[in-house]
C-alpha cells in the first residue's frame, strides 16, 4: 500500500484503524468533561468504535511542562482506566494496545485569533468539514478531532508504545507511516540528508526548533534551539550524519522507557511539583555528551 492509499485509509470514512486508547490532556475539569463526551460521541467517525477514551485535566500548579505533563496525564489516565476495568500499563507491556496522548492545554498563540471564537478552547477550533455524531447531530469537525483522525495512521506500527501529539498540530507525512520501531524512543521530524546551509537555517527560522539527528552508526541525538554555527560545531564532533531536520515535537516511547520515566520522576509526580519538557530535559541529556549538553543549557 502506497503513502497516498495509507493516508486515504486513515482520513476517509469510518476509521478502520487507530489507537486502542486515546488520552486527552486538558487544562481544566470542564474541558476534560467536554472532550470525554465529545470523543465518545464521535467513535466510529473520528476514532475507532472500540477505542477507549480517557480525558484528564492537568491539575498541576504552574504547569508541569510537556515532559512531566505527559507522565502525569498517563498516570491519571491509567488510574481512571483501572476504575473502568482497563489496565493501560499491562496493555502496553503485553503489546496489545497502542496508546496516544493529545496535549490541548495552552492559549493557542499560534492559532490566534481563532481560539477566541471558542473561549480560548484551542482544540475546539472548527474546521470546514462536518461529522455526524452518535447523537445523530451533524457538527463541524474540530482541530483536535482532525489531529486524532490524521495521526491514526501511525497506530498500527505502535502496539506496545505510547505516542504523544499536540492537539492543534496537523501534519501530513511525506513518507509511509508504516514502520517497525527500532528504538525505545522515536521522534517525528522533517529529516534531510544533510545539515541545511546557514542561509536556509536563517530563512526557515530553524533556530526556533529542536533539531533531530540520525547518525550513520544508527544512534540519534536531539539538540534544542541553537544557531547554525553551534549546530554545525556540535554535530561534527558526534559522528557522520545520515539525516537531520527540525523536530515536530511529537514522539513515541516503548513500555519499558515509559515505566522507567514514571519511576525516575515518581516523587515529582506524587507531589505535583517541578516543570520539565521532553526535548531539553529528557531527550538531550539521554543523547548528548555531558559537555555538549551543559553548553546548550548553560
Amino acid at each position: 500500500m502506497g503513502l497516498k492509499d495509507e493516508l486515504a485509509k486513515s482520513m476517509g470514512g469510518a476509521p478502520t484503524e487507530g489507537y486502542d486508547a486515546v488520552i486527552v490532556c486538558c487544562s481544566g475539569v470542564i474541558e476534560a468533561n467536554y472532550w470525554q463526551n465529545r470523543l465518545e460521541a464521535s467513535r466510529g467517525v473520528v476514532l475507532p468504535e472500540k477505542a477507549f477514551v480517557l480525558s484528564v485535566d492537568e491539575d498541576w500548579k504552574g504547569g508541569a511542562g510537556n515532559g512531566l505533563g505527559t507522565l502525569y496525564a498517563f498516570s491519571k489516565a491509567h488510574e481512571a482506566g483501572l476504575s473502568k476495568g482497563v489496565n493501560l500499563k499491562e496493555k502496553l507491556a503485553d503489546g496489545s494496545f497502542s496508546v496516544a496522548i493529545y496535549h490541548t492545554a495552552g492559549k493557542g498563540t499560534r492559532l490566534a485569533p481563532l481560539p477566541g471564537a471558542e473561549n480560548n478552547n484551542k482544540p475546539g477550533v472548527k474546521l470546514p468539514s462536518t461529522i455526524t455524531l452518535k447523537t445523530g447531530h451533524t457538527a463541524p469537525i474540530t482541530i483536535l478531532e482532525a489531529v486524532i483522525k490524521q495521526t491514526s495512521c501511525y497506530a498500527p506500527s505502535r502496539k506496545g508504545r505510547l505516542s504523544v501529539y499536540w492537539g492543534d498540530q496537523i501534519f501530513i507525512p511525506s513518507v509511509s507511516p508504516s514502520y517497525t520501531p527500532a528504538s525505545h524512543i522515536d521522534l517525528l521530524a522533517q529529516m534531510l540528508s544533510e545539515l541545511p546551509t546557514a542561509d536556509i537555517w536563517e530563512q526557515k527560522g530553524l533556530a526556533s526548533y529542536g533539531l533531530a539527528v540520525e547518525f550513520a552508526s544508527g544512534e540519534g541525538a536531539q539538540i534544542e534551539k541553537v544557531d547554525h554555527a553551534t549546530a554545525t560545531r556540535m554535530l561534527s564532533s558526534l559522528g557522520d550524519i545520515k539525516s537531520v531536520g527540525p523536530s515536530l515535537g511529537s514522539f513515541s516511547v516503548s513500555s519499558p522507557i515509559l515505566e522507567a520515566l514514571l519511576k525516575e520522576f515518581s516523587a515529582e509526580l506524587s507531589a505535583k511539583e517541578g516543570q520539565l519538557d521532553t526535548d531539553p530535559h529528557f531527550w538531550m541529556p539521554l543523547t548528548l555528551p555531558l559537555e555538549a549538553y551543559c553548553e546548550v543549557m548553560g
